[in-house]
């Protein structure tokens, strides 16, 4: 960190790179008007700050549904969205001891289970949701995975540097935190620098690339905070900045409302006159002729149905002739509305509505909308999942909470898209391929040349389900067979003893007979 320590401070930074940030703001700021006005608000805004509303609702409602069905691919409830793979030279050589192999993945479905409670137990998902709302409208946003959960920055409060390929070079945050919040030495260094009224401080927090790791250091009112600074690896930095699309060559990224901001901004003007003219047209306006015998102040008095000495043809009622004007506004407005609903997916269902619903119809349901943001997906596979779960595992382990998985042998595998609700893949090609012996060869194929126990033992494995003590081992089976063995021969003991005593010969007892089935066990 000398580049920006003593004559460059974190400060100075952070501002030269503001400049670059401020178009992108700008942006933004326009597509949050048109859709969610607090995610992005503007210049120098406040608690105390009234947000505008839109004239129309289709963008806060697309924006939030299309966060929600994001949010529920990512990370679904219940079930992991990735998997511990397997190098393939170490699969390879697991080819030759299936045994092995099946108990490795059933150890790894058990670390899996373990992230998975770990998340479900935590408030991630909440933080996750606003990620993706901001990602949506503004393109940007960096999420921090530290050891108490996740924190979030929204674009106007950090700043990145990437090199021409789209790494990360270094990132700057500002926070605005309360002298007390700081250490002891270094709050009383700043309360007397705080001028006026002034309640907080700004603090930055420098995160720079050093060939295979981040340097981190932390500086408020140009002090650095000694137990800040530190290091960590680029594959397991806390800091995950994530941009919706990108733009090669370019900082930040695009957000998904800029795309339809054409079409946002038509129909907010169009709802707009809509609204307006029919106001106008709403209001009902009395002319009285001034030449005619009526006079308008005994209209104006007379209650309802008096009778009164004048004209009907001197009284006539203003009408705004707009309809034909308003009928186009409006199926303008509806055709625009349908273009935007297809676009965030408000009219897309993963369900049909109906009492009973397949699971066939489900998985169908869920592929089309896969392959409707099959892109994103793709994008937030890599630069939110993957870092997410990566930097989760290293948190566990690092609070003995996982056991240390072998180095350079297992490493996370994302499952996007349809696949993201588990190992569901894998199962269904299981029971596609038990399905198959039983149609073409019959259900005796499967007992002679299916392991059956291996097919199940994988079938819980795919659905995620804890074996231990629910499938029988194999030494409980091979005493279950001695069991049934030493009964059978017990039942034939009985039936020979029997067959004796009705020809006249001396019955043989019970005890007589477990006494000799010891004897050819021992024998055995």
């Amino acid at each position: 960190m000398e580049d920006y320590a003593g004559q460059h401070s974190v400060a100075s930074r952070y501002g030269s790179l503001e400049t670059v940030r401020e178009t992108y703001l700008e942006r933004a700021r326009e597509c949050a008007e048109l859709t969610l006005p607090f995610l992005v608000p503007p210049k120098g805004h406040s608690g105390s700050t009234k947000y505008v509303t839109p004239y129309q609702g289709i963008g806060a409602r697309g924006v939030n549904n299309l966060a929600s069905k994001l949010l529920l691919a990512l990370v679904p409830p219940n079930a992991p969205f990735f998997r511990l793979q397997i190098e393939d030279f170490v699969l390879k050589e697991m080819e030759q001891d299936k045994p092995l192999k099946t108990d490795v993945e059933k150890a790894l479905g058990e670390v899996e289970r373990a992230v998975m409670g770990n998340v479900e137990m935590s408030a991630d998902r909440v933080q996750i949701f606003e990620c993706l709302k901001h990602l949506i409208v503004s393109g940007n946003c960096l999420l921090v995975v530290e050891d108490t959960g996740l924190r979030l920055f929204p674009l106007e409060r950090f700043v990145i540097k990437r090199d021409p390929m789209g790494e990360v070079l270094e990132i700057i945050t500002k926070e605005c935190v309360s002298p007390n919040s700081l250490p002891e030495d270094i709050a009383e260094l700043v309360q007397t620098q705080l001028e006026g009224d002034e309640k907080t401080v700004d603090i930055y927090t420098h995160i720079c690339r050093r060939q295979k790791h981040f340097e981190v250091l932390q500086e408020v009112k140009g002090t650095i905070i000694p137990d800040s600074v530190g290091k960590f690896p680029i594959d397991k930095s806390p800091y995950i900045p994530l941009r919706l699309s990108s733009i090669s060559g370019e900082d930040f990224g695009r957000s998904f409302v800029e795309q339809y901001l054409g079409d946002l901004t038509s129909l907010e003007s169009l709802t707009r006159a809509i609204c307006e003219g029919s106001a106008a047209s709403s209001k009902v306006l009395f002319m009285v002729s001034p030449n005619g015998t009526t006079r308008a102040s005994h209209l104006a008095q007379s209650p309802n149905g008096a009778i009164v000495e004048g004209s009907a043809n001197d009284v006539s009622v203003l009408q705004v002739n707009k309809l034909g004007d308003f009928r186009i506004a409006y199926d303008t407005m509806q055709r625009i509305e349908q273009r935007l609903e297809h676009a965030f997916l408000l009219n897309a269902s993963v369900q049909r509505q109906a009492e009973r619903v397949t699971a066939e119809e489900i998985r169908f349901m869920a592929q089309e909308l896969e392959s409707s943001l099959g892109g994103i997906y793709s994008i937030l596979s890599q630069e939110l999942q993957l870092p997410y779960i990566t930097r989760k595992i290293h948190v566990m382990q690092k609070s003995k909470k996982l056991p240390a998985l072998p180095k350079g042998m297992v490493k996370p595998t994302i499952i996007t898209g349809l696949e993201a609700l588990g190992r569901g893949n894998d199962r269904q090609k299981i029971v596609m391929f038990l399905q198959t012996l039983q149609e073409n060869l019959g259900q005796e194929a499967i007992g002679q040349y299916v392991n059956i126990s291996e097919a199940i033992k994988r079938l819980a494995t795919a659905d995620g389900i804890e074996t231990k003590g629910l499938i029988k081992s194999e030494e409980d089976l091979q005493a279950e067979q001695m069991a049934q063995q030493e009964q059978a021969q017990m039942q034939q003991m009985q039936d020979a003893s029997q067959q004796m005593a009705v020809k006249g010969m001396p019955q043989v007892s019970p005890e007589a007979i477990e006494q000799t089935v010891n004897q050819l066990q021992q024998q055995q």
